[in-house]
């Protein structure tokens, strides 16, 4: 059989019963280079449940969602179709794997298999001619602008960060990146003209003088996290004005390192610029004017707190090291502040996406203490836990995934990351970050 050359992607594609296309010999070692490509993730679900469906496609047989339910997600007998939308969204979600396959690797393929919406069947779509797929990967990377006061931090970040990445066994980054990318979590942030601000979650650092007018010490004040907090004290106390010194010096912990190696590759995939400054220099036209991604500590959220936990079903707990659910008056407590070398700890690690405003999204990555924000950041950087997420907000509509939150139980040893599981999501009420001003009050 004959088979024409590729469309353009801007073209609808014809469709065809997926036996006129390829035969079984074929469709098996198709489905094996798709799974051996990674775009499927991790999730032993996703490569199952192409299997189990080209497997249904050579036998000629059309798949009940009840089967797929049972066969291949392990659910019982009982399982509700009607009231569980599992398997609902494991297809749509393979739906769109089986796009960025195509879109990263056989670019040229005659035939690509898909599953039509509304479908629990392969069909096979035909592409009738050459497809053109450059990307520039240096203007991209050339896109991504740096404020130049913070250009040495990043670069001490990025430094840093080659330790974890030599060990990191992810086999194409680059590939791992662009996947992520193509994620709806991702999406209300890079698929649009908007600028990306990457906001680093810091802590103002000023100085205490002795009697002899020299530093005696650095000092954190949670109530003083820049320049005019800093005056503003001094202004309250004349005995402060002479006692404290402006050292215009700040710290970031250090997991912030090995999670902006993770983040920075998926926002550089929106080719758009991306700026990076210091939450204690972040003003509120930067959070109208920008996509805001933050990284860092809960505690180093200052101007964001509120905006993060307006719409929330949690709220701060008696610290920083703590989360309250509003819902079942459950705490989340972290216990990575206070284990000696070589105790195991557990930490929490917090995912958040809504709107700032009808044109500006806030993307937040954080966690109690490093292990969280690491998972966290690992999280938002793997295909197959995004594809959790979703699964887990029960709802894959871009209003659910660009407005929910979800907290992570992050085990750990060593201020290190281990073993996560996912405790928390919730879609949040985004009709209360514009309305009456709430705390997100420590109790």
């Amino acid at each position: 059989m004959s088979k024409p050359a590729n469309q353009s992607p801007s073209e609808s594609h014809s469709l065809c019963a997926v036996n006129e296309a390829f035969n079984a010999e074929e469709l098996q070692a198709l489905c094996q280079r798709i799974v051996a490509s990674g775009v499927l993730g991790r999730s032993k679900n996703y490569s199952a449940l192409l299997e189990y469906l080209i497997k249904c496609s050579i036998d000629g047989k059309s798949p009940k969602e009840i089967e797929l339910a049972v066969d291949v997600l392990g659910r019982g007998d009982d399982f509700d179709v009607s009231a569980d939308s599992t398997v609902r969204v494991y297809v749509h979600q393979l739906r769109k794997k089986l796009a960025a396959y195509y879109e990263n690797f056989e670019t040229d393929a005659a035939y690509r298999i898909v599953i039509p919406k509304g479908s629990y069947t392969i069909s096979a779509a035909v592409i009738p001619r050459p497809e053109l797929r450059a990307r520039s990967f240096q203007g991209r990377y050339s896109s991504f602008g740096l404020n130049t006061a913070l250009l040495g931090a990043v670069v001490v970040l990025l430094t840093v960060n080659l330790i974890y990445m030599a060990t990191d066994n992810t086999a194409n980054p680059v590939l791992t990146s662009q996947l992520a990318a193509q994620h709806p979590v991702w999406r209300s942030v890079l698929n649009d003209q908007q600028p990306i601000l990457l906001v680093m979650g810091d802590y103002y650092i000023f100085g205490e003088l002795n009697a002899n007018g020299n530093i005696a010490r650095m000092v954190r004040e949670f109530n003083v996290n820049s320049p005019s907090d800093l005056e503003e004290l001094q202004s309250s106390d004349i005995e402060l004005a002479e006692n404290y010194l402006d050292l215009d010096l700040s710290y970031m912990p250090e997991g912030s390192a090995f999670a902006l190696a993770k983040i920075v590759p998926i926002l550089q995939e929106s080719g758009k610029a991306v700026n990076i400054t210091m939450m204690s220099d972040l003003t509120t036209a930067d959070i109208r004017d920008n996509h805001i991604v933050y990284i860092g500590y809960l505690s180093a959220l200052e101007q964001l707190t509120d905006l993060s936990f307006a719409g929330s079903g949690l709220r701060i707990g008696r610290s920083y090291d703590e989360l309250f659910n509003k819902n079942t008056l459950e705490y989340y407590t972290s216990d990575a502040g206070l284990p000696e070398e070589g105790q195991p700890f557990r930490d929490y690690g917090m995912f958040a996406t809504f709107p700032a405003s009808s044109q500006t999204q806030v993307v937040l990555i954080a966690g109690m203490r490093d292990a969280g924000l690491m998972h966290t950041a690992q999280a938002l950087s793997d295909i197959a836990t995004l594809d959790d997420l979703v699964v887990a907000i029960d709802d894959d509509t871009d209003e659910a995934v660009a407005s929910f939150e979800a907290l992570y139980e992050v085990f750990g040893l060593d201020r290190l990351n281990f073993n996560a599981n996912l405790v928390y999501t919730n879609q949040l009420d985004t009709k209360q970050i514009w309305g009456v001003p709430q705390s997100a009050g420590l109790n």
